[in-house]
């Protein structure tokens, strides 16, 4: 391309990136961990012979593109009833392999302070943000 041909491009302009809350950040990164830790099940009934390979492996992948998906949507209130049933189904895993049990009360529990802990934070950022008069 010859000089000429570059600048008579326009630049790229970018959207500018929406404010991300605290829960909202807090509850995806909590899925997207979520995500990678159900590969490690995965082996492990395909492992056990507990389900057939197939089945294994396609439940598996199935719930980390789920987890993974659902990661994008927590910034609103459908997304995050819905991360909320995430977590109950990773805890009806355990009828799967008892040990998902386990694994699935640490998540709740991630999930549940996640949740909390985030919404303090916007919380404060907004009383902040309102007596700094940035609103």
């Amino acid at each position: 391309m010859t000089d000429a041909g570059r600048a008579s491009r326009k630049p790229r302009t970018r959207r500018p990136r929406r404010d991300r809350g605290a829960r909202e950040s807090l509850l995806s990164i909590t899925l997207v961990l979520e995500a990678i830790m159900f590969f490690f099940p995965m082996l492990v009934v395909y492992g056990k012979h507990t389900l057939p390979a197939g089945v294994a492996f396609g439940g598996g992948i199935a719930a980390i593109v789920v987890l993974a998906l659902a990661s994008r949507m927590t910034g609103s209130r459908a997304g995050v009833v819905f991360g909320w049933l995430l977590q109950a189904a990773i805890l009806a895993t355990g009828f799967i392999e008892p040990f998902m049990v386990v694994v699935g009360l640490v998540f709740l529990a991630l999930w549940v302070f996640c949740f909390v802990k985030g919404g303090q934070l916007d919380r404060q950022n907004a009383a902040r943000r309102a007596a700094l008069g940035e609103d």
